[in-house]
C-alpha cells in the first residue's frame, strides 16, 4: 500500500505551513472587503457570510485561499454553492463549465520538447496542472482575445518593439495568417465525494471527450469533498450547455461512476459473485493484528502475524468497498498467487469475503525505499545503488516474462527484506497484459508514470521500464521527483518531454541507461532482460575498480 501520494489524491499536506492561520485571516479580510468594495449583493442580504466564508477556507487546505485570483472574489461564493449541490447525493457529481476566453493562437510548436513545456509555464520547466495539489497560478481573465507565444515569431520578419502600435501590427499580421486558429478556453469545477484515484479518473474524462487540461487547481476539503478546478481547451464551440451534456453523458458511460453515492447495483453484482480462491483462503481469526503500518484511502496495513510468522495484512475498510474495488482486489490476489521470485513479494494468502477482504504477504522488515531514502535522508553508494536495481530488474524481469505489467513501479512499492534484498510489492493496480500486447486505462502514480499513459495512449510492459527510470534517477540523487513541482504538473511536464534534471557526478554508463529508459519512444527502451546483465556488468566493474 503506497503512502508517498497521501491519501485523498486531491488533498494537499493535511499540516498547514507555518503562518498558515494567519494568511487564513489575511486572505478572509481581503475576500470580505472585496466583496464589499464590488457591490456584490450577497454581501448586503446575507449578514452571516462572513462567517460562511471563514467556514469555507477552513474546510479547504491553506493553499487555496493563497492562490485565490483576487480579481474574481466572488468565485469563492461560487465554490461555495458548488460543495453544497455536492452534498446532494441526487445532484452528484457537480460540473460547472463556464468560457473564461478565447485566445488565437498560431500553430506552431517548439522543436525541443523540454523548451515547449517551459514556454507553456509560468516561469519554470513545468506544465500547466496537477494531480492532488495545486497547478501553477489558476488566473481566471476577463473573457477577450489574447495570443499565445509563437516559437516561430520570427517567421513574420517584423521588429518588435515595446510599443501598443507595433503590437497591434503584430497582431493583425497573425490573424491574417492561415495557421491561426482560434481557441475557446474553458473553466470547468468538478466537486463530488472524494475517493482513491478519483483525479485519474476525471483527467480520463476529459482527455476522452477531447479537452486538454491547460491548469488545474485541485483541493479535498475536511470533511472528504472534492473541489477540482480545471481549465481546458479543445471544446470547439465557445457555447458551454453542449459540453456541460457532454461531460454528464461521458459521467453516465463510465464504468465507475464519478458520483460516489450509494453502492450501485453492479457494485452488489461483483461484490456478491466473488472468484473462488480456495487455494489461498485464509482464516481470519488465526491473525494477530499489531502496529498499522499504513494508512490508505481506502484500507490500511498492518503488521501481524499469522501461525506463527511475521506478516504484513493489507486490510480494505468495509465502508469503502464498491465494484471496482473488488475488481482490483481480485486482480491483485489473482496476480500474487501466481507469482513466484526472490524479488517478488512473497504472497501468503487472502480472506475474500466481501466484508473481510484482506491480502497477507511477508513481512518485509526493511520498509519501502522511498522511505528509506527520503525519511531516512540515505546517499546511496554506487555499489549499493547498483544492488538495488539489479534486485528491481530481476522482480520486473520476472513478472514481464509471465506477462505481468506492474503499472506502479515506484520505490514506495519497493520494499526490503532484512538482508536489505529489494523486492516488488503492491499488485493493486497490475495487470495481466492483453492478447493484443497493448492496454489503454490510465494508472500509477502521476510522478513516476510513462507519457503514453499518461496520453490515454495504447502502452505495454516498456511503460514499466520508463516508472523504473524515474526510481533510478530517485535512487542516485536521493531526490523526490520533480519536487518543485505538483504530480499533475509534473505529469502534464512529462507529456510534454520534460524529465528530471540530468543527475552530476553520476556514472556515465548509469547516465546513459537512464536517459535510454525514460525514451519518449517505448521502442526505444531497453527491456528489463537487457538492463539486468548490463547493471551486472557494471557493478562488476565499480567492485574491482574499488579493490584496485
Amino acid at each position: 500500500m503506497s503512502t508517498e501520494e497521501g491519501e485523498g489524491e486531491s488533498s494537499w499536506p493535511a499540516r498547514p505551513p507555518s503562518g498558515a492561520f494567519a494568511a487564513h485571516d489575511t486572505v478572509l479580510d481581503d475576500i470580505y472587503e472585496r466583496l464589499i468594495q464590488s457591490g456584490n449583493q450577497e454581501v448586503i442580504s446575507n449578514p452571516d457570510l462572513r462567517d460562511q466564508i471563514d467556514a469555507h477556507l477552513n474546510r479547504l487546505p491553506p493553499k487555496y485561499g493563497l492562490d485565490l485570483n483576487m480579481d474574481r472574489v466572488a468565485d469563492v461564493l461560487l465554490h461555495q454553492k458548488i460543495l453544497a449541490d455536492a452534498a446532494d447525493p441526487a445532484k452528484r457529481p457537480i460540473f460547472h463549465v463556464r468560457l473564461m476566453k478565447c485566445i488565437r493562437s498560431s500553430v506552431c510548436e517548439s522543436d525541443d520538447p523540454q523548451q515547449s513545456a517551459r514556454d507553456n509555464s509560468t516561469g519554470e520547466p513545468t506544465d500547466d496542472a496537477h494531480e492532488g495539489n495545486v497547478a501553477p497560478d489558476l488566473r481566471n481573465k476577463d473573457q477577450g482575445t489574447e495570443f499565445e507565444p509563437c516559437s516561430r515569431l520570427g517567421d513574420l520578419n517584423l521588429k518588435v518593439k515595446d510599443t501598443t502600435r507595433e503590437i497591434r501590427d503584430i497582431k493583425e499580421a497573425l490573424s491574417d495568417r492561415e495557421d491561426i486558429n482560434e481557441i475557446a478556453i474553458h473553466e470547468i469545477i468538478f466537486s463530488s465525494i472524494d475517493k482513491p484515484k478519483l483525479l485519474s479518473q476525471l483527467s480520463a474524462l476529459l482527455s476522452n471527450i477531447g479537452l486538454n487540461i491547460r491548469e488545474a487547481h485541485v483541493f479535498s476539503t475536511t470533511d472528504g469533498y472534492s473541489l477540482d478546478v480545471f481549465e481546458v481547451d479543445g471544446w470547439p464551440k465557445e457555447e458551454t450547455e453542449s459540453l456541460l451534456t457532454e461531460l454528464y453523458e461521458a459521467v453516465a458511460n463510465n464504468e465507475e461512476s464519478l458520483s460516489c453515492s450509494s453502492r450501485s447495483s453492479s457494485d452488489e453484482r461483483i461484490l456478491g459473485s466473488q472468484p473462488n480462491f480456495v487455494d489461498c483462503e485464509i482464516d481470519k481469526r488465526l491473525l494477530k493484528l499489531g502496529k498499522r503500518i499504513a494508512h490508505g484511502s481506502c484500507g490500511d496495513l498492518y503488521h501481524a502475524t499469522y501461525l506463527g510468522q511475521d506478516v504484513a495484512v493489507k486490510i480494505l475498510r468495509a465502508d469503502q468497498l464498491n465494484g471496482a474495488l473488488a475488481l482490483e482486489f481480485n486482480q491483485e490476489v489473482d496476480i500474487l498467487r501466481k507469482v513466484h521470485h526472490r524479488n517478488v513479494v512473497r504472497f501468503i494468502g487472502a480472506c475474500t469475503e466481501p466484508q473481510e477482504f484482506c491480502i497477507v504477504t511477508e513481512y518485509m522488515t526493511g520498509g519501502n525505499l522511498y522511505d528509506y531514502v527520503h525519511k531516512d535522508h540515505v546517499t546511496l553508494e554506487l555499489p549499493q545503488l547498483l544492488k538495488f536495481a539489479i534486485d528491481i530488474c530481476k522482480g520486473m524481469e520476472y513478472l514481464h516474462q509471465n506477462n505481468i505489467i506492474h503499472r506502479d513501479l515506484k520505490t514506495a512499492n519497493l520494499l526490503m527484506d532484512a538482508n536489505n534484498i529489494v523486492k516488488v510489492a503492491d499488485f493493486g493496480v497490475a495487470r495481466f497484459q492483453s492478447q493484443e500486447g497493448i492496454m489503454t486505462a490510465e494508472t500509477g502514480t502521476y510522478r513516476w508514470m510513462a507519457p503514453e499513459i499518461i496520453n490515454h495512449r495504447p502502452y505495454d510492459h516498456k511503460a514499466d521500464v520508463f516508472s523504473f527510470s524515474i526510481v533510478l534517477w530517485e535512487l542516485t540523487t536521493s531526490r523526490v521527483p520533480y519536487d518543485t513541482m505538483s504530480p499533475l504538473q509534473a505529469a502534464l511536464g512529462v507529456r510534454q518531454g520534460l524529465r528530471p534534471d540530468l543527475p552530476e557526478n553520476i556514472h556515465p554508463r548509469l547516465l546513459d541507461l537512464m536517459q535510454r529508459c525514460w525514451d519518449k519512444d517505448p521502442s526505444n527502451r531497453p527491456s528489463f532482460q537487457d538492463i539486468t546483465p548490463e547493471l551486472e556488468e557494471l557493478l562488476q566493474q565499480v567492485v574491482v575498480a574499488k579493490e584496485e
